[in-house]
Formats: structure tokens, C-alpha cells, sequence
């Protein structure tokens, strides 16, 4: 499912794709936060874990796969500033700083300049690509999100791997499914209508 046959120029993510102007990357940038904070408001608890099940990681990453490193950062940090000053737009309606889970707030402002990056490089192209994408991704909001956990709550590492980790990776999996066919088959798509 390659789509080498796209005539777009290097380095272009999908949000290159719409007419460039400041408009549009404002734009962007508070629409990916917004649709950061609804997307974290699909939340499920996990029995024994103060970490809920959400769309957010899904939504952290898709914008900066779509947008690029550098407008996915600016959304996820505006995100994360309006969430950390108030905003109850954090997973459950929640915000502030002080949460168990703002670790992977702060992992996902990470991963999604991570994968914008990556994408730059045309890692959304094609569904082997766009997996190993998802999963670096995944990786960093791990990264930074367990050792945050540990902190908030004085958990050991096995404790917080156990409670922060290990329960989210079938649904991770799926999210990076869904990725895996989104991105490609948007690239295609454009690639018919350019």
C-alpha cells in the first residue's frame, strides 16, 4: 500500500496540503488541542490504575503526524498549558498538574512532535512506516508518563509499569491500527485529488 505515485513535495505532512497562510496553522494548532481535550473525555477507568483508558494518546498523535512536529507541538502544549492552568479538558473533565496521569500529558506533547517529525520524512505513507510510527510514539508517552506516575504516587517501577503501562497496550494497538489505515489511505486520497 505504498503511495509513491503522491506528487507532493518532500517533507509535506497533510495539513501542508490545505493553502499555507498564519490563519491556518492558528487554526490547527487550537483545533488540535480541542480535539486533544474532547478526545480525552472518552475515558474508562482501569481497575487498580489512576490512569483511565482514552482517546487522548490517539488524538496527541494523529495531529502530530498530521500537522508536523513543529504545529503538533504548539497544540499539545496548548493543550497541556490550558489543561495545567484549569481547563477541565484533561481525561474525566479533570486539569492541573498535580494529577497521577499529567506525565503522559507532558509524554504526549513529546511523541507528537516526535511523529510530526517523522512524518516530515514520510513515516505516514504506508502502513509499515505508519506502525513504527505509532509505536515510537507510544514509547515516549510511556517514557515520560510511567517515571511521572511513580512520582505522583510513590509506586515502584513494577507497580507503575503494572498500573501504567500494561493495561493500555491492546488499546494502543488498535489505535495504531487505525492509524495505519487512516494515514495511508488520506495520503491516497489526496494523491487522486491532486
Amino acid at each position: 500500500m505504498s503511495t509513491a505515485s503522491v506528487s507532493f513535495r518532500p517533507g509535506a505532512v497533510l495539513a501542508d496540503l490545505l493553502p499555507a497562510s498564519r490563519v491556518r496553522d492558528i487554526a490547527l494548532v487550537v483545533g488540535g488541542a480541542a480535539l486533544t481535550g474532547v478526545a480525552a473525555q472518552i475515558a474508562v477507568p482501569v481497575p487498580g490504575s489512576p490512569v483511565p483508558v482514552t482517546g487522548q494518546t490517539f488524538a496527541a498523535l494523529l495531529v502530530g503526524t498530521a500537522f508536523g512536529a513543529r504545529r503538533g507541538f504548539l497544540a499539545l502544549g496548548l493543550y497541556a498549558l490550558l489543561g495545567a492552568a484549569g481547563m477541565p479538558w484533561f481525561a474525566g473533565g479533570t486539569s492541573g498538574a498535580s494529577g497521577a496521569s499529567f506525565g503522559y500529558v507532558l509524554g504526549m506533547l513529546l511523541a507528537a512532535t516526535l511523529v510530526g517529525a517523522l512524518a516530515r520524512r514520510g513515516a505516514d505513507r504506508s502502513v509499515l512506516r505508519t506502525a513504527g510510527t505509532m509505536v515510537l510514539g507510544s514509547a515516549v508517552i510511556y517514557a515520560v508518563g510511567v517515571p511521572y506516575l511513580m512520582g505522583a504516587t510513590g509506586m515502584s517501577l513494577s507497580a507503575a509499569v503494572a498500573a501504567g503501562l500494561t493495561p493500555f497496550l491492546i488499546g494502543d494497538a488498535l489505535k495504531a491500527a487505525l492509524a495505519m489505515g487512516a494515514l495511508p489511505a488520506a495520503w491516497k486520497l489526496a494523491g487522486r485529488r491532486g
